[in-house]
């Protein structure tokens, strides 16, 4: 994992990039703890369980889905609202599946994101794409 700011500022790290490893699902859940946890006031618990439930489902798609070697996340607090945002190199859009009920093989995470998002928005362009989803902070 790399990040955006220098380890000096007092600010949270809002940004990370990854190499796509199935291991760093669970290094952009600590880092939205660790982003969540500087921020002041702090968040509502169930609204930042929220955030880091997002985190996971956006950053496993990346890793799992999209092309390319690398995916970073980006969070930004507003006054009411977190953004979650995660960019790859794959200019395809998230892609909606028929959740398997039996098979265990998924289905299920951007139905939830859209779900638990105020907005979800997808940019795409030559460069690859950026799935956002702004959530509520209380």
């Amino acid at each position: 994992m790399r990040t955006d700011q220098s380890r000096h500022s007092t600010k949270p790290l809002d940004r990370a990039v990854f190499d796509k490893r199935p291991e760093v699902v669970a290094q952009a859940r600590d880092f939205a703890r660790a982003f969540m946890g500087g921020l002041s006031p702090a968040m509502d618990v169930q609204a930042a369980a929220s955030v880091e439930l997002t985190v996971s489902e956006l950053v496993t798609n990346a890793v799992r889905h999209a092309r390319g070697d690398a995916c970073s996340l980006r969070l930004v607090a507003h006054h009411d609202v977190i953004t979650v945002a995660v960019t790859d190199t794959d200019p395809r859009p998230p892609r909606e599946r028929t959740p398997d009920l039996a098979g265990g093989t998924g289905g299920f995470g951007w139905p939830m994101v859209r779900t638990l998002a105020l907005e979800v928005e997808v940019s795409t362009g030559p460069q690859g794409k950026t799935v956002r989803a702004d959530l509520p902070r209380r």
